[in-house]
């Protein structure tokens, strides 16, 4: 059992807080049981290392079950190193190590594909998160997050997912022009999330939004660049009804996802 959070077990995980650890290592951290739960029910192949608290073990037999039928060794570790191991203040006597695994953004597009999130230089790591999760419920087939965009593997990103980041595929890296013309090979209209677009509740009731679409989202404060705006099909703006001078990003990518997988299921 590690008891220490000096120990050299314990400091190799915490070093995957930093970027340039992640990516050379091909790693990142799972906080907390939720996680840790999705993660093993989806791809325990993924997982590296698999540590819990003695009564964080037994408070989540589901997770603890779900590892033992991967065949993965719990390692025990007091509460004072399962902390230094998080970002955290609690992750909840469990943490995980697991493989990096993005898509490759070839692969993304094969298939029929209906409804995919582009994120063009979203910085916030909360906000990617949740659109991640927000487009898991939607029914999305994937998002492309384009190589300005914050890490994937950011712990806050991560834990903001809530699991999701294990049910869809997720391409990063990708180049914003190469995502756009994937997109349209696959047969899809890509409309751009643009304050300056025509009306979104005009597109729901043409049909627009019953075919399949790659919205493209961009960055929090500044939008998406102009000539950017002009590789897409169209771009369409939420209407506002209220006093609001704008929404959130994440907010507005729900509202824009939701309304496509709506369109989608009532066409």
């Amino acid at each position: 059992m590690i008891e220490s959070a000096r120990n050299q077990r314990v400091r190799d995980v915490r070093r995957l807080s930093q970027k340039a650890v992640r990516t050379e290592r091909a790693e990142f951290v799972l906080e907390g049981p939720q996680a840790v739960r999705e993660a093993l029910m989806a791809r325990p192949d993924l997982i590296v290392e698999f540590f819990a608290t003695p009564t964080a073990y037994e408070r989540h037999r589901d997770v603890a079950a779900l590892a033992e039928d991967a065949g993965i060794e719990v390692v025990f570790a007091s509460e004072e190193a399962v902390d230094a191991m998080s970002d955290t203040r609690n992750p909840q006597g469990i943490v995980a190590v697991a493989k990096q695994f993005p898509t490759a953004i070839k692969r993304l597009f094969d298939g029929d594909l209906k409804l995919v999130a582009i994120l063009e230089e979203v910085r916030d790591p909360g906000n990617l998160g949740t659109i991640i999760r927000v487009a898991d419920a939607a029914g999305a087939d994937a998002v492309v997050l384009t190589g300005r965009s914050v890490d994937l593997y950011n712990s806050k990103v991560v834990r903001s997912t809530t699991g999701s980041l294990f049910h869809l595929p997720i391409a990063v890296e990708a180049e914003f022009e190469d995502a756009v013309v994937r997109a349209r090979g696959a047969g899809m209209q890509v409309i751009a999330a643009d304050v300056r677009g025509e009306d979104l509740l005009a597109a729901r009731q043409s049909g627009t939004l019953a075919r399949p679409t790659a919205w493209v989202f961009g960055n929090e404060a500044r939008g998406l660049a102009p000539e950017l705006v002009k590789q897409c099909d169209t771009s369409l703006a939420i209407p506002l009804y209220g006093q609001a001078e704008s929404m959130n990003l994440a907010a507005a990518a729900s509202v824009c996802l939701y309304e496509s997988a709506f369109a989608q299921r009532t066409a």
